[in-house]
């Protein structure tokens, strides 16, 4: 491994003093370069290319296990420490979360509260089945981007969405709208979102009668009845939000859009279903 170092950053330092910093002799360096290269090194060394590409086609979001899930998607039979121990190697890691807080939900009205049909039962047999909303905010240059999600239980797709500078019930029945028009559910599924306005209004509400949709809601102040939804907010700014810098609402939309639909829905694996895309578990549930 050290002489593999020496001989990456030969362009960069004399060997001379790489060698000697790192308890090597020039000597072997040397010797070491024209011996065979053995096949687990060459092994190796194929691999972590690989794995350099995966890296860097999810934007630098997967860890080991998803970089070797991929791989093991691709029919390659390596084991997971041994991807680990590559990417550690080599610097490459997931991205880290940096936690960041603001309050979205107003419970204070006078709307009609749901009862909580789902009891933390985050299980549906099949799409259309069970739909999570909420809403989250993005900081920008020009101040908050609100962001309202609504996911599907089965396929963890993100069905609908919508951005908006403010928090007004627009925003969430958006969201329900998109949903609606591209997943055309059957009556009788519910949907389960806190007891904020934006989903109590009576606009929301007659949205989703229309629709045939029960809707049920969380206890209040307790977001663990809608986890799976937080864990996708949670992920939206581990791999994406927290590490950029957003000048204007506009630029925080169109990167927010890409992820989405260009990586989250269609090619992001999802440890919990296996470790395949949102879009493949709709196709196989189809």
């Amino acid at each position: 491994m050290k002489f593999g170092f020496v001989d990456e950053h030969r362009g960069v330092w004399p060997v001379r003093m790489m060698c000697r910093v790192l308890g090597l002799s020039a000597s072997g360096y040397y010797a070491w370069r024209v011996r065979p290269e053995s096949r687990r090194a060459a092994a190796n060394r194929a691999l972590i290319e690989d794995i350099r590409l995966i890296h860097a086609e999810s934007c630098g979001t997967y860890g080991s296990p998803r970089v070797h899930a991929v791989l093991r998607g691709h029919g390659r039979r390596i084991g997971r420490s041994r991807v680990e121990r590559l990417m550690r190697r080599a610097g490459l890691r997931g991205l880290a979360a940096l936690p960041r807080r603001t309050r979205t939900t107003d419970s204070r009205h006078g709307y009609p509260i749901a009862p909580n049909r789902l009891a933390r039962n985050f299980q549906a047999a099949a799409p259309g089945q069970v739909w999570l909303a909420d809403l989250t905010y993005i900081p920008t240059g020009e101040g908050w981007l609100y962001l309202a999600g609504i996911l599907d239980m089965h396929t963890r797709k993100l069905v609908g969405w919508s951005m908006r500078d403010t928090l007004h019930a627009q925003i969430a029945l958006e969201a329900l709208t998109m949903a609606i028009e591209r997943q055309k559910p059957a009556p009788g599924l519910i949907h389960h979102s806190d007891r904020g306005i934006q989903y109590a209004a009576e606009t929301y509400r007659s949205a989703l009668a229309q629709s045939g949709i029960t809707p049920s809601m969380s206890r209040k102040g307790d977001c663990w009845d809608n986890a799976p939804m937080e864990s996708f907010f949670h992920t939206l700014k581990t791999e994406r939000v927290h590490h950029r810098i957003y000048a204007t609402r506009a630029e925080a939309r169109r990167d927010l859009f890409g992820y989405i639909e260009g990586f989250y829905n269609s090619r992001r694996l999802h440890s919990a279903l296996g470790y395949i895309s949102p879009a493949e578990m709709e196709r196989r549930a189809a």
